[in-house]
């Protein structure tokens, strides 16, 4: 423990963990709604979850802005304003901000203090958590609002050290910015961030090289202001869209097609793809019912961005490379871009094809592959996230009769409907792995997840019950449940996704989020309260158990 630091334990009725979405809500229905006395620990210097650290140039939402908020409060609902189709991670922020302040949740929310421990003592019923810094607290419930994509993959490339350069990854960017201006960028990744942040850097540096090891498609976002006229609808039609979110298996706010792609002659086919272009962002995917789930079907749509993509970027090597997708459409996360693939067409942005001359090693003067070395004052790391489970992992937390989650999740994750972990008592997991999380438009799935806990825990207290605890056999089956529904779509078709893990290297290979859509999920889960909490043991407390 460093120096100075007391030892004293502060107690609450439960600790959290994150100040993103999940954080917030959580405080906000723990305290205000059943009265508990809650403590909000972050790990960043303020709110916003990965929002506070995502502030790469182009970071932005995919989800349209009238869908990415809180739908729990009307008068919320009612007094903010998004002003983009799109908001991007400065408007979030102060959205988030609004929130806390509104509902007054800062006072009891303490920044930077990361949590580095939490044991479960099986004698005491509760937790203790610990930070950096070294300061202990207990509580009866621990809930870990860490969020999906917050842990940084940093790839381990040998010689990254020796780079007299600068580099950084998107998902750790300094707050401050970073200048461009004529200078030689080399950007790893094209992923969705990455694809966010090539036109905006290759709008001031000197020259900027996007080295690629996987194509991906991208669908033209369309983001601009919002309309006066759109944004009468939003405020007035608040229960329309909530019921559309809450509704659809991917919590967006438009419906999928019942059409199957192929019952529809090509010509209609391909005038509905180029309206869904025009139109942009996420809606593409839902222009027939079966994309994900028909290979046949997917091919009309993965030809057609194909296609798109060679359109849009002259050179046809560079096109070539661009378009050479090794994967159905959808089956990794489909990105939305602003002028992603019309960057290509500057004189200042070069690709780079991975598979074809693979990174060697970085040097002091740049990034080696096999063909040549490319000389660079900055690198970005757009290499995306150790998701799902990077940051849960990066805590010491030890349950009942001290196994480590570690160890409990040394094969991959393993849980119940991505909320309980077998052996870990009154930890709860928001939209962790096993839950529909990052298939889905993530406030809703973090609502529905929010207020599932809260009913637990009142229910909990209501009937006296010290512990909730799933077991190893519902998460067995949980787990054979997952695979059933990720197998029923062509996800796991896409050899190099981070829904798999395959991004980190040594991580173990196991879909982690359920794909049977945020709609049936919310339907398994009510199920379960109205029986019994099944799948669930309660334990009840001390004094009743004894009287039993």
């Amino acid at each position: 423990m460093p120096e100075g630091i007391q030892s004293t334990v502060a107690r609450y009725d439960a600790i959290i963990i994150g100040a993103g979405f999940s954080g917030l809500y959580q405080l906000h229905c723990l305290r205000d709604k059943l009265g508990l006395n809650v403590k909000l620990l972050e790990a960043g210097g303020g709110i916003g979850g990965t929002w506070y650290w995502n502030r790469y140039p182009g970071a932005r939402c995919d989800s349209e802005s009238h869908s990415y908020a809180y739908f729990f409060s009307k008068e919320l609902l009612e007094e903010w304003e998004w002003s983009e189709r799109y908001p991007g991670h400065a408007e979030i922020r102060r959205y988030l901000n609004h929130v806390a302040d509104r509902f007054d949740l800062k006072r009891d929310m303490q920044f930077d203090a990361r949590v580095t421990a939490a044991h479960y003592s099986d004698t005491k019923q509760d937790w203790t958590v610990e930070t950096e810094a070294g300061e202990r607290f207990q509580a009866t419930y621990l809930i870990a609002a860490v969020g999906c994509l917050s842990s940084a993959n940093v790839p381990n490339i040998p010689g990254r050290d020796d780079f007299a350069g600068d580099w950084y990854h998107t998902g750790r960017w300094p707050h401050e910015g970073v200048d461009f201006s004529g200078k030689r960028v080399g950007q790893i990744g094209t992923g969705s961030t990455g694809i966010q942040a090539v036109p905006v850097i290759a709008e001031t540096a000197g020259h900027l090289t996007v080295f690629q090891r996987t194509a991906n498609y991208s669908i033209p976002a369309r983001n601009g202001p919002l309309s006066g006229e759109f944004k009468k609808y939003m405020r007035s039609e608040h229960d329309q869209i909530r019921e559309v979110v809450q509704t659809t298996p991917n919590g967006h706010p438009f419906r999928i097609s019942d059409t199957p792609a192929l019952d529809v002659d090509p010509a209609r086919r391909h005038a509905l793809y180029e309206h869904a272009w025009e139109t942009g962002g996420l809606r593409f995917r839902a222009i027939f019912q079966d994309l994900i789930t028909n290979k046949e079907a997917n091919d009309t749509a993965s030809d057609f961005l194909k296609n798109k993509i060679r359109e849009v970027v002259k050179d046809p090597e560079t096109a070539r490379v661009l378009s050479d997708i090794d994967h159905p459409f959808a089956a990794k996360r489909p990105p939305i871009d602003t002028h992603y693939f019309e960057a290509y067409n500057r004189d200042n942005v070069s690709l780079v094809d991975l598979r074809a001359t693979p990174i060697e090693r970085i040097t002091a003067n740049g990034i080696q592959t096999s063909d040549r070395e490319y000389p660079l004052d900055i690198i970005v790391f757009a290499t995306g996230f150790d998701a799902m489970t990077g940051t849960m992992l990066k805590i010491d937390i030890t349950g009942r009769d001290g196994r480590t989650l570690k160890d409990a999740w040394h094969a991959g994750p393993r849980t119940y409907l991505g909320l309980q972990i077998p052996g870990f008592p009154n930890l709860f997991t928001l939209t962790g792995p096993g839950s529909p999380s990052v298939l889905c438009n993530m406030p809703v799935a973090i609502e529905q997840h929010v207020n599932w806990v809260t009913d637990c825990i009142r229910h909990m207290r209501e009937h006296d019950h010290a512990t909730i605890e799933t077991t190893e056999d519902r998460a067995d089956d949980w787990i054979a449940e997952v695979n059933r529904a990720a197998d029923a779509t062509l996800l796991p078709q896409a050899n190099h996704s981070w829904y798999l893990g395959a991004n980190v290297p040594g991580k173990p290979r196991i879909f982690m989020p359920y794909a049977g859509g945020m709609d049936r999920y919310r339907t398994i889960c009510d199920e379960v309260v109205e029986n019994g909490y099944d799948g669930f043991v309660l334990t009840k407390t001390g004094a009743e158990a004894a009287a039993d």
